[in-house]
């Protein structure tokens, strides 16, 4: 895996535990989580294209 999409996949998952966390301290906020839709979809994106 390059580094582009090693890094996008770390932030992805990374993002993943901070939604998370927010939706766990302080009640889910549906911006936070369609961000985090989008920003998977865009990793899986360079992950398929570089594969």
């Amino acid at each position: 895996m390059p580094g582009s999409a090693k890094a996008m996949t770390v932030a992805t998952v990374g993002g993943l535990v901070l939604v998370t966390a927010y939706t766990v301290a302080l009640g889910s906020n549906g911006w936070l989580w369609f961000s985090w839709v989008v920003l998977g979809l865009l990793t899986v994106g360079v992950v398929a294209a570089r594969g």
